[in-house]
């Protein structure tokens, strides 16, 4: 049966983030999606995106991010709830035996929960704005198993900070290696000039802009301190870390007024490492504001590969699932910019450590269509788009903003938009490629 909602679309955040009752749509369905309702949404050929969940109520969260894979079918959700402190929630989604979703609330009065994670000890954990907790969402009463592991987290504090989520992955050696974002988007004052220190530098990059690691103590515990594992990353929510111990970063990068500068990036971590923020961008490219002499661009650690200007990648998986074995191996991305090559979920090729494979120059495609060009020189991502056709049709889909992808058990790939307020799960289509 044909299904079709429509929510009035309000008007899109140019500059500041989007709160839970920001630019919603709902999502039309038509069809079947390997046994969900099939959205509108045009996907790359032998691919649907179906509807798991899209909230029009009280019910769920209101601005789901992160997703994590139970046991036994269920998933656990982090729900920002809003850019207000203590707004935010820990979600069970669990299934009734006619697949209608339930919806319990596991936390609540958190402030802005993002990723969720296994440990090495098996357990669950999730970042808040200022700390990493842990929780047991299959007790009697979760909440009250909520610990946290490493607290007051530097410089994640609301309204002071431009980027205060936090994220983490875990290293081989279960160390937590923690972002901690810079707080302003390129270090200048309102004049535009550089806020800069006795020796030039900023004065915000001593101890933000950072990826940090916290030793792993054994037994569910991390130290307090911590050491400065990479700097010079303005965002750093998008991180993963392949078998092979490579340590990927998705940089968004500054919000300069011109939609087609300066790229994103896809950084390839390494200890003490200098990726460039606030001084340079692209390639070798200072920021305005820093002179080339403070900037020193030639002495940063360059990016891998550029992405598309504001495509805003905050989450990266290697997929290691049985549904698309083409796809395996390679690195999916959620761009969720509100610009014009945000809203895509892509799958980069990789060699055999997990770094992306690129391509001199290429081009990348903008919405509503047509593409544009990279500048000579640059390394472009090699790989698809799973989700070409994700843009703004009017009562029929609203534009997509991908946060976090996780692999189901069947292969399947989940995805949170938290600014539609939905779920959605890319399945294999049962029409020929």
């Amino acid at each position: 049966m044909k299904t079709v909602r429509l929510l009035a679309l309000l008007s899109l955040l140019v500059a500041a983030p989007f709160s839970a009752s920001a630019a919603q749509g709902a999502y039309a369905t038509d069809g079947d999606c390997d046994g969900r309702r099939m959205t509108t949404v045009r996907m790359a050929p032998g691919y649907c995106l179906g509807l798991v969940w899209q909230g029009m109520g009280a019910e769920g969260p209101r601005m789901p991010r992160g997703l994590l894979a139970l046991s036994n079918g269920d998933w656990l959700v982090t729900d920002l709830g809003s850019w207000d402190q203590g707004r935010g929630a820990i979600w069970r989604l669990s299934f009734g035996v006619d697949g209608a979703p339930r919806w319990r609330r596991l936390a609540q009065g958190l402030s802005m929960p993002h990723t969720a994670a296994r440990g090495p000890d098996g357990r669950i954990y999730v970042s808040e704005m200022n700390r990493i907790l842990t929780l047991d969402p299959d007790a009697a009463d979760p909440a009250a198993t909520v610990r946290t592991v490493i607290g007051d987290l530097p410089d994640n504090r609301l309204h002071a900070n431009r980027h205060p989520l936090s994220s983490f992955v875990f290293d081989a050696n279960g160390d937590l290696l923690v972002n901690v974002g810079a707080p302003s988007d390129r270090c200048v004052d309102t004049r535009g000039r550089a806020r800069a220190n006795a020796s030039g530098a900023c004065v915000d990059s001593a101890a933000t802009a950072q990826v940090r690691r916290h030793a792993y103590l054994g037994a569910g515990r991390w130290a307090d301190d911590s050491t400065v594992f990479a700097s010079g990353l303005r965002n750093s929510i998008a991180l993963v870390r392949h078998p092979s111990g490579t340590i990927l970063q998705g940089e968004n990068s500054v919000d300069l007024t011109t939609p087609d500068h300066p790229y994103d990036e896809i950084n390839v971590l390494r200890q003490g490492g200098h990726y460039g923020w606030p001084y340079c961008v692209d390639l070798a490219t200072p920021l305005p504001g820093w002179s080339a002499a403070q900037a020193r661009c030639r002495q940063r650690d360059r990016p891998v590969a550029l992405l598309p200007p504001h495509a805003a990648p905050l989450d990266l998986i290697y997929y290691d699932g049985s549904m698309f074995p083409e796809l395996r191996g390679r690195l999916l991305m959620s761009w969720h910019g509100y610009r014009r090559a945000g809203g895509r979920i892509v799958a980069g090729d990789t060699d055999g450590e997990g770094r992306p494979l690129t391509d001199i120059g290429g081009r990348y495609a903008i919405y509503p269509r047509g593409a544009l060009s990279y500048p000579p020189g640059a390394p472009s991502l090699r790989g698809k788009v799973l989700t070409p056709g994700w843009d703004t049709v009017s009562g029929r889909q609203p534009r997509g903003a991908p946060v976090v992808l996780a692999i189901a058990a069947d292969g399947s790939i989940w995805v949170t938009d938290d600014r539609n307020r939905a779920i959605l799960r890319i399945a294999r289509s049962d029409k020929t490629p």
